[in-house]
């Protein structure tokens, strides 16, 4: 007979009871939903700011091998973090009068000669066209326009732009400060960082650390050079051409050719182009000729033993981290991306094991042609016949 109900539940088996680990695994999914949400939202509001310390970063490994070059040589940290600062300050400030000069003489050129640029257009137009285009008719109807909403407009572009450069000039101020303190007081903040890891993290965090020092002041460095040897080339060059202002346009194509990425040497060769063309025509075709000599040298003879001491990254290498970087952040990411991305090879190629190679038709380089005779000797110290044969060795193995 079945037993009698005593009142109470029966016991639940084991295998039918929850797991413990179940409302634990439950709360921490949602407290991490909670966490990256939050994460997210902090991200999207100190945005400037991570950029701001991402770009400070990067500066500070590039201007750190020249403080510890004057520190090995007695100075004080502090001190020639401040000398370097004030010799960068110096040599910006230079480039930017050298152009702001050349840009304000080049504007007043401009205004001085638009009359007859414009009477030149319009003969041109009438002669060309068959029409009777009076340019002081044009002149009084601007004039009768609506000339106070075109001065109201310019007035708010005006503060509109002044608003701009405060923030840009404050943004500036705020990297260069976080910079000089990560300089300055770089051994510190890896003792900082250091002593709460063990000593075996410790020796991966100061290797990695030293690695992006080493790429990202090779890559200041060597473009530097660079722009000096080619500020001084087209100085040169422009003077024999006759092109005004040569010094500033010189200092121009010197500087954004190097540190502007992929378009750098387009932009830069452009301005001088364009005020040669307006001086005289045939100056301009010098210039090109100029410009496509150097490019030349540049990169069959000067750049391979510069970067091949500094930073050697593949040009399609270079060409996708300039994408992606300004996609992320936009020109911001596009200026740091080489050095990041010369980091980021040096990283792979210090912890990834390499072999040698198997030498054969796909993987020798186009420069490396061997001649017939050495074709020959080579088949014949193999004791082969037919050359086909080591092809058939290769596709086998």
């Amino acid at each position: 007979p079945a037993p009698a109900a005593t009142g109470t539940d029966a016991p639940v088996p084991d295998r039918d009871r929850m797991p413990r680990w179940v409302p634990r695994a439950i709360a921490l999914f949602f407290v991490g939903i909670v966490v990256l949400a939050t994460s997210v939202w902090l991200i999207g509001k100190l945005k400037d700011l991570l950029i701001m310390l991402l770009v400070a970063l990067f500066l500070s490994f590039a201007l750190e091998p020249a403080v510890n070059w004057l520190q090995a040589r007695g100075w004080r940290r502090g001190t020639g973090t401040a000398a370097v600062f004030a010799l960068l300050f110096v040599a910006t400030a230079l480039f930017v009068y050298a152009i702001g000069s050349l840009f304000v003489d080049q504007v007043q050129n401009l205004v001085d000669q638009a009359p007859d640029y414009v009477t030149d257009i319009e003969h041109w137009v009438n002669d060309t066209f068959d029409t009777d285009i009076n340019t002081d008719d044009l002149a009084e109807q601007l004039q009768s326009g609506s000339v106070n909403d075109f001065a109201t407009g310019l007035a708010g572009n005006v503060l509109s732009v002044g608003a701009q450069a405060v923030g840009v000039l404050f943004r500036g101020l705020t990297v260069l400060l976080f910079t000089f303190y990560l300089v300055a007081d770089g051994p510190r903040l890896r003792r900082s960082i250091c002593s709460v890891m063990r000593p075996d993290r410790q020796r991966e965090v100061l290797r990695v650390w030293e690695i992006a020092i080493d790429k990202t002041g090779g890559y200041i460095y060597s473009r530097g050079l660079l722009a000096f040897v080619s500020a001084a080339f087209h100085y040169v060059a422009f003077l024999i051409i006759g092109v005004p202002f040569p010094l500033p346009l010189a200092i121009w194509v010197g500087v954004l050719s190097q540190f502007v990425p992929v378009v750098g040497t387009y932009l830069a060769g452009a301005l001088p182009v364009i005020i040669a063309l307006i001086d005289k025509p045939i100056e301009a075709v010098w210039v090109l000729l100029a410009l496509f000599v150097y490019q030349q040298i540049e990169n069959y003879l000067l750049a391979p033993p510069i970067t091949s001491h500094t930073m050697d990254i593949h040009p399609a290498v270079a060409f996708g981290a300039v994408i992606a970087g300004a996609s992320i952040l936009g020109p911001v990411g596009a200026l740091l991306a080489l050095p990041a991305g010369a980091t980021l090879q040096a990283f792979v190629s210090t912890y990834v094991n390499r072999h040698d190679v198997v030498e054969t038709h796909l993987t020798r380089h186009p420069r490396e042609r061997r001649s017939i005779g050495e074709i020959v000797r080579t088949f014949r110290g193999t004791g082969r016949d037919d050359p086909r044969a080591d092809a058939d060795d290769d596709t086998t193995s």
